[in-house]
């Protein structure tokens, strides 16, 4: 029985902090999730199931489809359960494999050494059954193998996504310091904007936050930009489930009559760079992209909106007191240009966000890479002023409901 029809355990994991987004994502396509965890989520499907959520997630990294849990105390408990399954009808023929794992056992401390037991396993298995070795590598350009190991808990999958899922596949120049995709589109599932109202990004940098929201607006897909992913390298895969998966990402975009979206940078380069992402994504007509200081951007006058601004954090004495400045001007900018928005500001540093002079009406937690962030939400009333200082609100963790408001 083809596994691409067998229903089995799935697992979808995320960045850190990104997994209320990526729940909101699997529900809507109508998935049951069984349990939500820290970074990632699990379900139940099938290897096409496995296409489906590739194609159309955002906020995703890899899609795990389970083979086998045991109990492994030594790296050779790896090797003896794994060489028992039958590779032989999950790998083609002569075939490329890559093993990829997340290891947290006393027994190892490089899992590079994991990684061998379960690539020595499925090579000796299947050169016993089919009398040739099959290649293998560290290039996620084929089959990829994913290994679990915590305690004494261990369980191997078939990664179907390859590489990762958070990297959209549209940005060719990526600039200084990116947002990484799956994080920009999860800023802006966070955010209250109603995908037809203005959204307005100062400080656009390779315009990442923007091209997100015109995909999400018109509802294109990732899928739509890349076309390799590991199932397509597994025994049983068909080319026409794909196809029919992909058509359906064309068929479900839409047209938002009077969208506006507009990015602006203090850079020609950068606003080069983002016009030429914008392209590749094919939003660039959707994009209203303008060089100029983030305070000189010309926000429409409308009832409602969202200003989503990602500054720069500080990481030298002399910068931190260039950007105290920075920030103040944010608020300044929010108070005087952004009334009957909802402004947001994505930082990793919160006593530089204190200069904004705003009470936040949330603190939303995510990640940016390693470094600890919040996307701060003001409520800027239009009619009355909404300058009055304080400290910013307790943080909504990742997994609080209102944060996917």
């Amino acid at each position: 029985m083809s596994l691409f029809t067998t229903i089995a355990p799935i697992t979808v994991t995320c960045n850190k902090r990104l997994a209320p987004y990526l729940e909101l994502e699997v529900r809507e396509m109508g998935f049951d999730i069984e349990e939500t965890f820290i970074t990632g989520l699990r379900l139940r499907g099938t290897l096409n199931d496995c296409i489906r959520l590739n194609l159309n997630l955002r906020c995703a990294s890899q899609v795990l489809f389970s083979l086998d849990r045991f109990e492994a105390r030594h790296p050779d408990d790896i090797y003896e359960n794994l060489v028992d399954l039958v590779w032989e009808d999950l790998l083609p023929e002569p075939g490329y494999f890559s093993v990829t794992s997340n290891v947290q056992h006393e027994t190892i401390n490089n899992s590079m050494y994991a990684n061998l037991r379960v690539k020595d396993a499925i090579v000796d298995r299947l050169r016993n059954k089919r009398g040739i070795r099959p290649e293998t590598g560290a290039e996620l350009r084929g089959a990829v193998i994913h290994l679990f190991w915590k305690q004494d808990y261990a369980e191997v999958f078939l990664d179907t996504s390859g590489d990762s899922l958070a990297r959209h596949g549209y940005r060719k120049i990526p600039g200084r310091a990116p947002m990484l995709e799956a994080l920009a589109a999860s800023t802006i599932l966070a955010s209250r904007w109603d995908r037809v109202s203005p959204f307005i990004n100062p400080m656009c940098g390779s315009g990442t936050l923007a091209i997100e929201a015109a995909l999400i607006a018109t509802n294109s897909r990732p899928g739509l930009f890349r076309l390799n992913y590991a199932f397509m390298h597994l025994v049983g895969y068909d080319e026409n489930v794909y196809l029919e998966e992909r058509g359906r990402l064309e068929e479900q975009i839409v047209e938002v009559p009077g969208l506006k979206i507009m990015a602006t940078d203090y850079s020609d380069q950068a606003i080069s760079n983002a016009r030429k992402n914008a392209r590749a994504a094919g939003v660039e007509d959707l994009i209203e992209f303008g060089l100029c200081d983030f305070a000189d951007t010309a926000v429409p006058d409308t009832e409602q909106g969202v200003m989503i601004i990602n500054p720069e954090y500080g990481e030298r004495l002399g910068d931190i007191r260039e950007l105290e400045t920075t920030y103040a001007r944010i608020g300044d900018f929010m108070k005087q240009k952004c009334r009957g928005y909802y402004g947001y500001v994505f930082t990793g540093n919160m006593e530089l966000a204190k200069k904004i002079g705003l009470k936040a009406s949330r603190r939303i937690e995510f990640y940016n890479s390693t470094i600890d962030c919040r996307l701060l939400e003001y409520e800027l009333y239009a009619g009355r002023k909404a300058d009055k200082p304080g400290n910013p609100e307790e943080d909504i963790p990742a997994g609080d409901a209102d944060s996917t408001l």
